[in-house]
């Protein structure tokens, strides 16, 4: 789980590092980090969900506020999967020599995306990792 966070924290760098230097952007950069987003959050979510939840879930049995935890983090998965996808298009895009038309936006977009990734890790970091077991 920590590798899956550091990999994740990784990403979300190198699409800090995109986001500040639009317009002008290093395509193989975008090329190489669209191909990235996918895979990673699809495995890193399904190892979460098929290993750690159901220990945390054991784990805070008698806690609704922890089972209500779960549900929101399976929908954030769904939904940073979804977003992922979008991201893609956009560097994939970038990457392969479309002008960056609205830097803002695509900055934007970018931002929006790794900060939800980063209040994912901090949540996972701080309160169910603790619960079962597993120190930062």
């Amino acid at each position: 789980m920590k590798r899956a966070h550091l990999e994740k924290l990784r990403l979300c760098e190198a699409l800090e590092r995109i986001a500040d230097t639009l317009p002008r952007v290093d395509c193989l950069a975008c090329l190489a980090t669209a191909n990235a987003i996918v895979p990673l959050l699809r495995n890193t979510h399904r190892y979460e969900e098929a290993i750690i939840f159901p220990v945390y879930e054991a784990a805070a049995a008698d806690s609704d506020a922890s089972l209500a935890s779960i549900r929101r983090l399976r929908a954030e998965h769904v939904e940073d999967e979804c977003f992922a996808g979008e991201v893609t298009e956009i560097l994939l895009a970038i990457g392969h020599g479309e002008t960056v038309e609205n830097a803002e936006a695509i900055g934007f977009m970018l931002r929006g995306f790794f900060e939800s990734m980063r209040r994912h890790i901090a949540f996972e970091r701080e309160h169910v990792l603790p619960m079962i077991g597993i120190v930062d």
